[in-house]
C-alpha cells in the first residue's frame, strides 16, 4: 500500500515533541525543502526553532482533547490554553495579540480569534 505524503506550507501546524518545553505540542512550520517536506519548525510556547523529521510517530493529542473546553468568545484566554473550536477543531492559544485578540494554532494553520468579548446584554 502506498503511503500518502501530506503537503505542508510555511505556517501550517505539525505535532512534535519540543525538546525545550519537554511537551508534545503543535509546532508552526518554518521552512520547507525543495521537495515540499518540512525541515524546520517553531515552538509557539518557547519560540525555539528545531529540525523536523516526518517519520517520527507521535502519540497524538488525546490528553489535551479531554481537557479542552469549547471555544467561547466571551471567555478570556492566555497562552498555552487549549480549546475545541466548532469549525477548526482542537487548538492551542499561542499569543494574546491585543486585549481582545488571540492567535490559536489549529491542525491546519494559525488563526486569529477574538476573546474577552462583552455579551450584548451587558
Amino acid at each position: 500500500m502506498a503511503e500518502q505524503q501530506q503537503e505542508y506550507k510555511v505556517g501550517d501546524r505539525v505535532e512534535k515533541l519540543c525538546a525545550v518545553c519537554n511537551e508534545e505540542r503543535g509546532h508552526v512550520v518554518a521552512t520547507i525543502t525543495k521537495r515540499g517536506q518540512v525541515s524546520r519548525v517553531d515552538c509557539p510556547k518557547c519560540g525555539t526553532r528545531s529540525s523536523f523529521k516526518s517519520k517520527t510517530r507521535l502519540s497524538g493529542t488525546r490528553a489535551t482533547e479531554q481537557t479542552a473546553a469549547p471555544y467561547d468568545r466571551t471567555r478570556t484566554y492566555r497562552p498555552g490554553q487549549t480549546m475545541m473550536h466548532q469549525t477548526y477543531g482542537m487548538g492551542e492559544v499561542t499569543a494574546v495579540i491585543e486585549p481582545q485578540k488571540i492567535d490559536v494554532l489549529f491542525a491546519d494553520r494559525l488563526r486569529r480569534l477574538i476573546h474577552a468579548q462583552q455579551s450584548e446584554g451587558q
